[in-house]
């Protein structure tokens, strides 16, 4: 395929739904255990529900929403860090947009610009750079934010800021990994999985085999994914093919884009500038050891946790908030006591109604939830 209507094409999309519909025959799952596929990564979701591909699978295949989307994941605490950086006087604060607006426990970086804080949407981390470069009499910090997808465009900014010799520019890093995330949720003991789509984007960097822990370990089949509708179906009809044949492998559907071994560059960048916190608090689903990364000490004057002092408290959500049990699969958005109501885009209670791949956000957008009266 060379063009993305090819991508999109509604005949192939019925045949592989058929084809779903065949092997769901066969497996002859009982009507209370439908096969729960996740896909991990946001940007999945949002495709499932523009292009109605969960109203094309039969009722016995669920889709389950996971935690792949870096700014759903994201404590309230350290978005209360990075409105204690931005207030600060001097300070030039930069971010990827969906993060502008997700609540902290006092106010989001959205509401800090308004009271004054000089916050900036940028649209890559050389941006930020740019505009330290600018301002020699500033302190510029950039949000650093996002799986290894987005870690080596902000490793070679801050090589680039070294080689410069740009003395005024920090990241504030919040970076994760996907390995970690994924094994915790196969320990969670409360949700029950039949196989994955794996995210294409972050296997676009690391490759495929660092998924293989998830057949040889777990027993799970999963394909890595893209994100046009066929490439969707076809990682759906790849992990049911599977599971008819009693198999367990890591397939890759997204050849095309994520290589088998990754990208060496960017990975060479990673490890050069990053290591690996002894654990990490994510949203909904605690701490885990050895998910997120911090800058080496020989780059800590880039470092904006160690640049300036920041609050590091561990701030819970608000009791009426599920983004935990969302992020986790373990109810639909629509399930939250407050979707739709307390909580929308416009008023957001929680991260997942924030983000332009937040699973609360797709479902919202698409109005694909029943009636608040049948969901009761």
């Amino acid at each position: 395929m060379k063009y993305v209507e090819e991508f999109r094409d509604g005949d192939t999309a019925r045949v592989l739904a058929k084809e779903i519909q065949r092997i769901a025959e066969a497996l002859d799952r009982p009507a209370d255990r439908p096969i729960h596929i996740m896909e991990v990564c946001g940007g999945h979701t949002h495709s499932i529900f523009r292009y109605g591909l969960e109203g094309m699978l039969p009722k016995s295949v669920e889709l389950v929403h996971g935690p792949g989307c870096p700014v759903c994941v994201l404590p309230m605490g350290r978005v209360d860090d990075c409105v204690s950086i931005a207030e600060r006087e001097g300070v030039i604060f930069t971010t990827f947009g969906d993060a502008m607006r997700v609540p902290g426990s006092r106010k989001s970086l959205l509401q800090a610009k308004a009271d004054g804080a000089d916050v900036r949407m940028v649209y890559s981390p050389m941006d930020a750079l740019t505009i330290a470069r600018r301002h020699p009499e500033r302190e510029v910090v950039f949000f650093g934010l996002g799986f290894e997808t987005t870690m080596p465009s902000t490793a070679l900014t801050i090589l680039q800021a070294e080689r410069l010799g740009v003395q005024n520019f920090s990241v504030f890093c919040n970076h994760i990994t996907i390995v970690p995330t994924i094994k915790a949720i196969l320990d969670s003991p409360d949700i029950r999985l039949d196989g994955f789509l794996g995210p294409g984007h972050v296997s676009m960097v690391i490759g495929v085999k660092p998924y293989e822990f998830v057949a040889r370990f777990y027993k799970k089949p999963m394909v890595v994914a893209g994100f046009e509708p066929l490439d969707i179906l076809q990682s759906i009809w790849m992990v049911m093919k599977q599971l008819v044949e009693a198999r367990c492998e890591i397939e890759n559907q997204y050849a095309r884009v994520a290589p088998e071994q990754g990208n060496d560059a960017a990975l060479r960048a990673v490890d050069h500038v990053y290591e690996l916190r002894e654990f990490f608090e994510w949203r909904g689903l605690g701490s885990i050891d050895h998910s997120g990364v911090r800058l080496r000490e020989e780059y800590a004057r880039f470092d904006a946790e160690r640049k300036f002092a920041v609050p590091n408290l561990k701030i819970a959500d608000p009791k009426s908030c599920q983004c935990g049990e969302v992020l986790k699969g373990a109810i639909k958005p629509w399930q939250c006591k407050v979707f739709g109501t307390a909580c929308t885009p416009h008023t957001p209670l929680g991260a997942l109604m924030v983000s332009s791949e937040g699973a609360c956000a797709a479902y919202y957008q698409y109005g694909v939830f029943p009636k608040r009266e049948a969901a009761e």
